[in-house]
Order: structure tokens, then sequence, then C-alpha cells
């Protein structure tokens, strides 16, 4: 880039060059401009900057072995990627934003540029509230170490996200529509992309204000953005663009890369197919352990539309592995294994690599051959969520939604994967279901491992009650399991071929994986990350610690 980027850690400078070129000799074209953005993409996190390497968020009730997060065991850290990672590609996009006004373009393509900065800087700053809540709003480079913005401490949430806005709507005005990035640039961000993360944020801040009762937020507001923009890219200006691609189960495998599924929205490109320049292990980690807990796999819903407690078709008590499979939402078989489908390595059988419901989902065993070398794209944002995030906005704004609003998103995911049982208004009071819980239970399934879910509960401040309960694996048959199984906590038996664990959905042998008293989530601090010691320590104490840590 020929820059001198300076990576801001906390408010903390840390000056390093990114190349041997000076200042002197960049900034001049079009092409300089495009070679500074380009290091977005480079450090752009295609598993949703979780921060601290994760590929699979580990942080809820959705995916088992969890982290300390969902165990309400973790503590305060000196320093913390998912901070200083995110301020770091906030000063690049600052840097940019001021020194791309020396280059010789036009007004059209230096303001094409500068969105392409300020909607990475949105996108991170939204990041870090979500994690953090208040942080410092950084706004400009700092080029000495007696800058004293190195000691601001931390803005509101509410004027960081208002910030967020501005700089998502300048994006939405001057980035390229998404039909017009060439096939080569493929990946970049689109004026699409900034209206959906506009969406995305307004739900977030809106939700998030509303049920932990913000003094300091309207949710109306923001749920207004929310809802403006849903309506925007599936009824507005952008009507047509984008549609859910043919397949559930393709959508997550190498066929659905590119401009011809128009699902995408905003993907992390990892190419060209088979030799990745980056690489990601998706498929590597799913064999190891990544597995669905039985909290989750309960949420689908039966053929008939019905939850596992109302639903006739539910098999009780279950008497194979696979029963749960019967009668159930197609996208239950599309995310995880029934017994001798093909896997990772051979016929699956139930225990054989995890004590949960293994993820096929996005499974590809050429490349878990590469052990870490996987290329297939991410999706940042994907239509789908653009159609239940529309919905729970209007929800919520509302306090209800039409059948056809409802037939528009719930139910356009439905028919995707082929389920017979539709939601509206009339079948929702018939049997007593309540249309919010109904939208969450779409968006919770349909996003399984897209690390949605652990933003999803803390937004809706349920995860005092989801995460702090026993972790269920599956359910455990004699006859359908390799009689040697390495057991992760010593509490499988191999004497009698059962499990010692405990009753759970009115029968036996349902293995629990995480015992209720090995959790707890504090609401009263957890809710909340507590900011890296290093980040208080080195602003003078101006950035102060989130409520309940010490």
């Amino acid at each position: 880039m020929g820059v001198f980027a300076l990576a801001v850690t906390g408010c903390d400078l840390d000056m390093q060059p990114e190349s041997t070129m000076t200042d002197n000799g960049f900034w001049k074209t079009e092409t300089d401009l495009r070679g500074a953005c380009n290091r977005f993409y480079e450090q752009l996190n295609g598993n949703n900057e979780l921060g601290g390497g994760f590929s699979h968020d580990r942080r809820s009730d959705e995916l088992a072995w969890t982290d300390g997060v969902s165990q309400g065991n973790w503590t305060i850290p000196s320093t913390n990627g998912a901070w200083t990672d995110s301020y770091w590609r906030i000063n690049i996009a600052n840097n940019i934003l001021e020194k791309a006004q020396r280059a010789s373009v036009s007004p059209e393509v230096l303001n094409r540029y500068l969105a392409e900065a300020k909607f990475f800087r949105a996108y991170y700053y939204f990041e870090l509230t979500k994690k953090y809540g208040d942080v410092p709003l950084l706004l400009r480079t700092i080029d000495n170490t007696k800058d004293p913005d190195l000691h601001m401490g931390r803005t509101p949430r509410e004027e960081v996200i208002k910030q967020v806005y501005d700089d998502l709507e300048f994006a939405s005005q001057w980035l390229p529509d998404i039909d017009n990035i060439s096939t080569k640039d493929w990946g970049q961000v689109s004026r699409q992309a900034a209206i959906a993360m506009i969406l995305r944020v307004g739900l977030y801040t809106g939700t998030h204000g509303k049920y932990h009762n913000d003094q300091n937020c309207d949710p109306s507001a923001h749920l207004s953005k929310a809802v403006a923009a849903g309506r925007n890219l599936i009824i507005g200006d952008n009507k047509g663009k984008f549609e859910l691609y043919y397949d559930f189960e393709k959508l997550f495998q190498d066929e659905a890369e590119g401009r011809g599924n128009r699902e995408n929205i905003f993907v992390k490109v990892y190419g060209p197919n088979g030799a990745a320049t980056t690489a990601h292990r998706n498929s590597r980690d799913l064999e190891t352990s990544t597995c669905l807990t039985r909290n989750i796999v309960d949420m689908f819903l039966y053929t008939d539309g019905l939850p596992r407690e109302k639903s006739p078709l539910a098999i009780i008590p279950e008497t194979s592995y696979d029963d749960i499979f019967t009668d159930r939402d197609p996208r239950l078989a599309m995310t995880i294994y029934k017994i001798d489908e093909d896997a990772y390595k051979g016929a699956f059988n139930p225990f054989a690599f995890s004590t949960g419901y293994s993820i096929k989902k996005g499974f590809s065993l050429a490349q878990w051959t590469t052990n870490g070398g996987e290329w297939t794209d991410k999706m940042i944002i994907r239509y789908a969520e653009v159609l239940i995030s529309y919905a729970e906005a209007l929800y919520e704004l509302n306090g209800s939604i039409s059948d056809d609003d409802l037939d528009l998103t719930v139910n356009a995911l439905r028919r995707r994967v082929g389920m017979p049982a539709m939601l509206t208004n009339a079948f929702a009071t018939a049997n007593g279901l309540n249309i919010r819980d109904e939208i969450r239970r779409e968006r919770t399934i349909e996003f399984i491992d897209e690390n949605k879910r652990y933003d999803d509960i803390i937004r809706w401040k349920i995860a005092e009650k989801v995460l702090p309960v026993d972790i269920i694996g599956a359910k455990f048959i004699d006859d359908e399991t390799p009689k040697q199984r390495t057991d992760y906590d010593g509490r499988l038996t191999e004497a009698d071929g059962q499990l010692r664990g405990k009753i759970r959905y009115d029968q036996l042998d349902m293995y629990v994986m995480e015992f209720a008293e090995d959790r707890k989530f504090d609401p009263a601090k957890d809710y909340l990350y507590p900011v890296p010691l290093y980040e208080i320590s080195n602003s003078g104490g101006n950035v102060t610690q989130n409520p309940g840590w010490k």
C-alpha cells in the first residue's frame, strides 16, 4: 500500500511500515486507491470477526464443547484480538479516508473508494459495540505518540452507532451496484451490501435496546431503519436483484460461489478453487467434535408446522438415533448426519467422533483432505438473512406482521427446502404459537453454524436462560454405537453399554455433554465482554472497565 498504517491498540499506537514505498510515492492514482482498499479484503475474517481464530462459534448453546464465554468462566484478558484487530482495521480505514484526497481522480472515483473505507470502518465499529458496548470513537489517524486521542475514553454506544449509520449511508450512495462489479473483482462490497448492513445494525441495536431496556436507545428509530433497508432490498429499489439459491445443501459448497448465486450479497473470497491464496479449515474443524446440541435440534419443527412439545408426529420415546429425522423440517437432515451417511472417514456412526449431532452443513471431503487449505467462499451476508431480519424488524417495530410479509420472508425459506407447513397468523393462534418466537426459531435453524446464534441470544437477552443449563448431546442406542469409544470427560462408561447421565425428554440415555452445574452466566456482567487490561492502562484509565468485571 505504500503507507505507514497506524495500528491502534485501543488508543495505543504501534507504527508499522506496510511496504518499502513511502507516502510520497503513493496516493496518486486510482490504482493506488484500489490497492489501499484491497487490504480490507485480505484482513476480512470469513467467520464473521469472532476474534481469537474461531472457525465455528462455540459461545452459545448451539455447538457443543463450548468455550469460556458460554461456560461463564472467562476472565479479563491482557489483550484481545476482538478489540485490537478491529481498531487496526479502523485505523487503516481512517488512513485511507485522509490520504485518498491526494489522488488525481474524479470526485466520483474518489467517493467510490472513500465509501469502501467507510463501509469497513462501520463494519468494525459495529463489531466492537456488540462485544463491548461503549468504545472509543476514533475518526482520524494518529501520527505521534503524544497525540491526546491516544488517551480517549469510551464513546457512548448510540453515538458510535450513529457514525456507523452515517458511514453506511455514504457507502450505499457511492459503492458500485453489485451487478456492476466485475467477475475479477467479485467479493468487493457493493451498495446493496451497505444497505444490508444497515438492516443488520438496525435490527441488532433496536432489539438490544428494547430487551435490555436501554434508556439511551430509541428502539423504534433503529428498527425503522432496519425495516426501510429490508424493504429496499426485497420490494423496493433493489427488488429482483437477489433470490434464494435453489438448493440449501449446495448453498454451502463450491457450486454456489460467485455472482451466479444471487443469494450472495457479501462474501469473503478464498480462491481460486483448489489453489487458495488465503484459506480456512471449515471441514477439518467440523470433524473435530463440532456438533449440534440437542438443545437446538429440538427447535426444528415437524412437518405439520408444530414444535416437538406440541406435534403428534414427535416420536417419544425414541428407539433409534435417526428417529429425530422422521417427519421433520428437511433442513435437519441437511444440517446433521444420519446413521451410515458418507461422513468424514466413511459411514457415519454416532459417538464415533463426538457425543453430539455431527454437522455436515458445509462439509467437503475434497477440501477436508487439504488439512487447512480449504477454499470455498464464506457468505458474510446472504439474502436469507435479509428476509428473516426484515420479518423480525417488522414484528418488533409494529407488534405484528401480515400473512403477506410472512409469506415473503419466513415461508420463502421453508419453500426453498420443501417444508410442507407454512406460518400464518391464523395457524399460530390456532396452535398456541407466538409469531415472534417462530420468527426467532426460523432464524436459528436457517443459520446454524453461521455465527449468528450468540449475537441473537445477547440482543434478545435470553443468554441467562439458555446458557447455564445442561447441554444435551445425542440419543444413545447401544446397538447403533461403536463398542470402543473415546469420551471427553469420563462420563461415558463401557461396562454395560449405557451412559452415566440424566433422564432427558422422559427417557434414558440422552448424553449430557455439559452439566448445568459446570456452566454459568451472570446477567449483571456477561452480556458485555471485559475490556482488556492493556487498553485501560494505556489510556491512562480513561477507558474504563465494563460493569461487574474486576
